[in-house]
């Protein structure tokens, strides 16, 4: 537990340093996007994308944990199921709020009905559902597969958004994937591969604390449970 303990707040200290460098890169060293693309405002670009990644890993995570406790159920896998929703909530909100504030700067207009914008808010809306799910339900072991299924169909969502705009246009720009434009400057880049290692981290730290927090509810529930069956309560 001490060992745990130590680990958690290194990992914490670490994703703070690296998001302090992230700022100082983004905002002190990397150029300006030209108007047309933005300008001061492409800086999203560097939290907006990453964001993104961060929503992918914890889906996977929901995916993978809920898969696993389909097979066989446990405390951890539930516990790690409802994080990785949470998580993937979390930075699709990101998405969803970064992208329209840079949008309006370069396009005009805040939204579009583009096929990746419709299945990224798609994507958020059946995790948001998980999460209500698993939060104003009961905790019985039918409404647990049940969120488990949903954890994993969700999933499904997510490589269909990042492969949107290549199976169906539309006007998100393609800056970074097969026949974008590029970022047109070393910095920007190394301002990207930092942001994608600072929510990388942060994606960690979050589905750590929420399944750590899961399993004390459960353990908190268990404990009640044998108190009562004892006369205690």
């Amino acid at each position: 537990m001490q060992r745990s303990r130590v680990a958690f707040t290194a990992l914490v200290s670490v994703t703070a340093l690296v998001f302090v460098y992230l700022i100082f890169t983004v905002f002190l060293r990397t150029p300006s996007a030209q108007m047309e693309a933005g300008g001061l405002a492409q800086k999203i670009f560097y939290f907006h994308v990453p964001s993104a990644y961060g929503m992918y890993i914890g889906g996977l995570t929901c995916a993978l944990a809920s898969g696993a406790y389909l097979v066989r159920a446990t405390e951890r896998r539930n516990a790690m199921a409802r994080a990785g929703a949470e998580v993937a909530l979390i930075f699709g909100a990101l998405v969803l709020v970064s992208g329209p504030l840079w949008a309006k700067k370069a396009w005009g207009y805040y939204w579009t009905w583009d096929p990746r914008l419709t299945s990224l808010l798609l994507g958020v809306m059946i995790y948001a559902a998980i999460v209500v799910l698993r939060a104003y339900t009961a905790d019985g072991e039918a409404e647990r597969k049940f969120g488990a299924a949903l954890g994993v169909l969700g999933t499904i969502l997510l490589p269909v958004i990042h492969f949107a705009v290549r199976l169906w246009g539309g006007n998100h720009p393609k800056v970074i994937s097969k026949g974008g434009g590029g970022l047109g400057h070393p910095a920007m880049y190394h301002s990207l591969y930092v942001g994608f290692f600072a929510m990388t981290l942060l994606t960690i730290v979050f589905i750590w604390l929420r399944t750590s927090a899961a399993l004390d509810v459960s353990r908190l529930a268990e404990l009640e449970e044998e108190a009562a069956d004892k006369g205690l309560l």
